[in-house]
């Protein structure tokens, strides 16, 4: 309360009364008032006062619960006006006040003065004059005060105002109505139109009591849509409040109490009504949740017909201020970078009907929950909890559910899981998203009914701007789950998602539907010998069959869905040998054959999940069908093969398939990036390159700048001509680095995907990872310069898109010399290497291409300056052996390469200084012709 201010008055004449100031926060009656002083860190102090003096009807009041045969009493004539006469003067506004008498029960009466100071209107007198009030009985006027109280009672009456009016006043007496007989029928007569009201009571910052006009209904107005801390009432009758609900109560009170507003009526709860309260100053729902005073409530902002997402945006605000009691809010995205938060990704696979795999453009691959959504599940069972993410149409044993013998296929035997699944598949598989992390879901321990469940990342996924999980919903394929209260771990379009689950229940969509559910007879004769001789006449008769790949087990081993025939079967590719894969077999585990991964990724990403077509040719004796499968017109084992995934198998020799096959084997023997080629070596120059013999050696050097040399005489180099180019964007690498550098440890390297190394210089490098031991022991190959280097992952980094290879490619290019034979005995090979080393790296020289190897291009290489041949002082060192070649362009150079051994044989220098070693045979040397 404000403070008291006290009066000057003469030494000598009696006490002046003390001058109290206040806020009007409630008008009682027409000769009582609340007024409360300035909040200062919470709720203000209140005292009740009433007028002296004079005396004003009594409104009308309930009788109390308590007392079952007590009546209602009404209002008595003129009391309303003249409580509404001091409504409309005094709400919110400062006053001041006199206390001139307290009664033992502590009842205060006094004069009101509107303003800060006595000079300002009283309030009694005003009153009085207006006929809304008397005199009291008995009330001599032998003051000052008095006698302006019956000048303006005489006045009153002479003007024949209010009480002295003629009449008896009974229109000035209100018919309250304190029940209505059937709510939802009052609240859809109003067609959610404005209504005019009064506020009369605040229960607490979104529950009121409200006077509507003109009709006198006195109801119980729940905010929709939130709610704010209550006041608990305990067993002795106490109120406990919870933690700010005082202060909501006040926000609420200070707005609203006794003002007159405008409610939509929205919806009823029992005898209380839904609905939005409308102040000229604001929408003190909205006003409520910014403030930190109230959370959204799920079960009434569905009626909300301001916008649910004003709501949702005005608690965001409050929680990302962590105002009132949010004081301790941490988001459940609070531990994500913004580019682990929203991101866009290519879908790779649908796991189940609120499930997908992502691949991210790192390369990586996510599992991405759908927020807030369950799919379809057995009535009764929890069975999407049992199910785990990625078995859908396969075999899962419930004994419980169904028959022993019979195998539980979740996505055929739950009603709408298939339709849901082919709903995603259409719409995502191979089509990038947008996708917003929510929340993630910890992982939780396994129970006698769910199973234990791994961390799991839930969002938002939409496409062209459609909310996939909404989408779902909507048609009736999923539903939305249900949260407490306090849980905010839930879809940031969580009302989005009520109301398409409210829209398919009454349009009466797929789950919500009362027809019958749809039944999905699939025949899977995976492994079934018997089933599959009687079926494959008919699959070769078919020509192409429309099919659906279910499942890739390998590169070259799938599991389809035949949509006209609805069968599943298993298919393996005709015409190629692929790397087989990893399999647990009885006490052991097999390990797969080299490449096998990355054919089976390749496999996957090409055509899991897409639809295809097939040709079956014949089958095995396990029951598995062989043919070949096509989608968008392309092969599957002629891609295999183009990729050096796979090799051609001797039996694609009948097939029209053949020369397709042998021109994609025989590019991808030619092609430096190999796999299943890696060690492939071609025949021997003399029966593969009798056709080079009319053509004549081309000569013609280009400067390079050699950067590397490796243990086996093959060296690295970089083009001159585009050095430029690369130093300039080593410059803007390590500028852009600088300013937005790698997260140490967040990189997760994985073979083959190119990233940024930091050498031994402090420097970052674009670089190629070709080997993971461990995190502290990752092999990169460093693909501007050639060298190679072992590093932990917290020295690699994501290689920035503007800096990579499809803007600028490796500029560090393999080649060995042509001509010569590289010792292989290891000190004489050291010795070769050292020389080179010492020559020719980091300088310029000049390069010609001789001829093609299945390994890199041989070439002759000459010293800048002089155009001295690197490679024949090599052997003019006796450092290295010749190679004898047939081609015809190349005698005059074999010649003098020859005549150069011979010199250094006849010198013995190095290879040469015990003689011929060539001519022991001997194996101890390390060499042969």
């Amino acid at each position: 309360m404000a403070s008291s201010v006290q009066s000057s008055g003469s030494s000598g004449g009696p006490a002046v009364p003390t001058v109290q100031r206040g806020i009007v926060k409630m008008v009682l009656s027409g000769c009582a008032i609340i007024v409360r002083g300035q909040p200062r860190g919470g709720p203000p102090p209140e005292r009740q006062i009433n007028l002296s003096n004079i005396r004003a009807g009594n409104l009308a009041r309930r009788a109390a619960a308590t007392q079952p045969d007590g009546k209602d009493t009404p209002d008595e004539p003129w009391a309303f006006p003249a409580r509404e006469f001091l409504r409309k003067k005094l709400i919110g506004k400062e006053v001041c006040f006199t206390i001139e008498n307290k009664t033992p029960q502590g009842r205060e009466y006094g004069m009101i003065y509107l303003g800060k100071d006595t000079n300002g209107e009283n309030i009694a007198e005003s009153l009085v004059a207006e006929g809304l009030a008397t005199r009291r009985e008995g009330m001599r006027a032998n003051n000052p005060e008095q006698n302006r109280l019956s000048e303006c009672e005489e006045q009153a009456k002479a003007s024949k105002k209010g009480l002295w009016s003629e009449g008896n006043g009974s229109h000035t007496v209100r018919d309250l109505k304190y029940t209505i007989e059937n709510p939802r029928h009052f609240v859809d007569s109003h067609h959610q139109k404005p209504v005019n009201a009064i506020i009369e009571h605040v229960r607490d910052g979104s529950v009121v009591r409200a006077l509507l006009l003109p009709d006198h209904y006195l109801v119980t107005v729940m905010l929709s849509g939130i709610k704010c801390p209550t006041f608990r009432r305990e067993a002795d009758g106490s109120e406990t409040p919870e933690p700010f609900a005082a202060e909501a109560k006040f926000f609420t009170e200070s707005r609203l109490l006794q003002r007159d507003v405008q409610i939509i009526l929205e919806s009823c709860h029992n005898q209380n009504i839904l609905g939005t309260i409308l102040h000229p100053n604001g929408n003190i729902t909205e006003l409520l949740l910014k403030e930190g005073f109230a959370r959204c409530v799920d079960w009434s902002i569905a009626v909300y017909t301001r916008g649910a997402e004003k709501l949702r945006a005005a608690e965001r605000f409050a929680k990302e201020r962590r105002l009132r009691i949010w004081r301790d809010y941490v988001p459940p995205t609070a531990n994500l970078d913004q580019k682990d938060k929203q991101f866009v990704a290519k879908v790779m696979q649908v796991l189940n009907a609120d499930a997908i795999v992502v691949k991210l453009n790192s390369g990586d691959y996510k599992t991405i929950h759908l927020s807030s959504i369950r799919p379809p599940r057995l009535e009764g069972d929890n069975i999407q909890e049992s199910v785990p993410p990625g078995i859908l149409g396969q075999a899962v044993g419930r004994e419980e559910l169904q028959d022993k013998n019979k195998k539980l296929r979740p996505l055929y035997d739950i009603p709408y899981m298939f339709e849901a699944r082919e709903f995603l598949r259409k719409k995502l598989i191979g089509k990038k998203v947008n996708v917003t992390v929510d929340y993630i879901r910890p992982a939780s321990p396994a129970t006698e009914t769910v199973p234990a469940f791994s961390e799991r990342t839930c969002a938002t996924v939409t496409i062209g701007g459609i909310n996939i999980a909404e989408a779902l919903v909507s048609k009736g394929l999923a539903t939305v789950i249900r949260y407490r209260q306090d849980d905010d771990q839930r879809s940031s379009h969580y009302d989005e998602l009520l109301a398409a689950e409210a829209r398919a229940i009454k349009n009466g969509k797929g789950l919500h539907s009362k027809k019958e559910v749809p039944i999905h007879r699939v025949a899977d004769i995976s492994g079934d010998t018997q089933k599959a001789k009687q079926f494959l006449p008919f699959l070769q008769r078919a020509g192409r069959s429309e099919a659906v790949v279910e499942y890739v087990f390998s590169g070259s081993r799938l599991k389809l869905y035949l949509p006209k025939e609805t069968c599943l079967i298993t298919f393996l590719l005709a015409g190629i040998e692929c790397p087989r894969g990893a399999r647990n077999l009885p006490g052991l585990v097999q390990e797969g054959e080299p490449f096998s991964e990355e054919a089976t990724l390749f496999t996957k990403e090409l055509v899991l999940q897409r639809e295809v077509e097939v040709e079956v040719e014949s089958m095995d004796k396990a029951g598995n069908f062989i043919g070949w499968l096509h989608m968008d017109g392309a092969n599957l084992s002629v891609l295999l093969v183009e990729q050096a995934l796979s090799k051609v198998h001797f039996t694609a020799e009948r097939s029209a398939y053949y020369k397709p096959l042998l021109s994609a084997e025989e590019a991808a023997k030619q092609r430096k990036e190999k796999v299943v080629w890696a060690h492939y070596e071609e025949r021997p120059v003399e029966e593969v390159m009798p056709v080079l013999e009319e053509k004549e050696r081309s000569a013609s050097y280009k400067p390079v700048f050699v950067t590397e040399i490796t243990d086996d005489l093959h060296f690295y180099v970089q083009d001159v001509e585009t050095g430029t180019q690369l130093e300039k964007l080593m410059e803007n690498m390590r500028n852009d680095i600088s300013s937005h550098p790698p997260v140490e440890g967040s990189y997760a390297p994985r073979r083959g995907e190119f990233c940024i190394a930091k050498f031994v210089d402090g420097e970052w490098y674009r670089a190629r990872v070709e080997k993971v031991e461990s995190p502290a022991k990752v092999h990169v190959f460093y693909i501007d310069y050639g060298n190679r280097e072992i590093l932990p992952s917290t020295r690699l980094g994501t290689l920035p898109p503007a800096f990579s290879t499809r803007v600028l490619p490796a500029q560090a290019t393999e080649y060995a010399f042509a001509f010569i034979q590289v010792p292989q005995d290891e000190d004489a090979r050291t010795d070769a290497v050292d020389s080179v080393v010492r020559d020719i790296q980091n300088t310029q020289c000049l390069l010609n291409v001789e001829h093609l190897s299945a390994s890199c291009p041989h070439v002759t290489l000459q010293f800048a300056d002089s155009k001295g041949d690197v490679g024949l002082g090599l052997v003019k060192e006796g450092l290295v052996m010749v190679e004898v070649r047939k081609e015809k362009q190349f005698q005059k150079v074999i010649t003098e390469y020859l005549n150069a051994q011979e010199s250094a044989k006849s010198a013995r220098l190095n290879l040469w200084r015990y003689g011929d070693f060539r001519a022991d045979d001997a194996d101890e040397f390390g060499y042969s012709r």
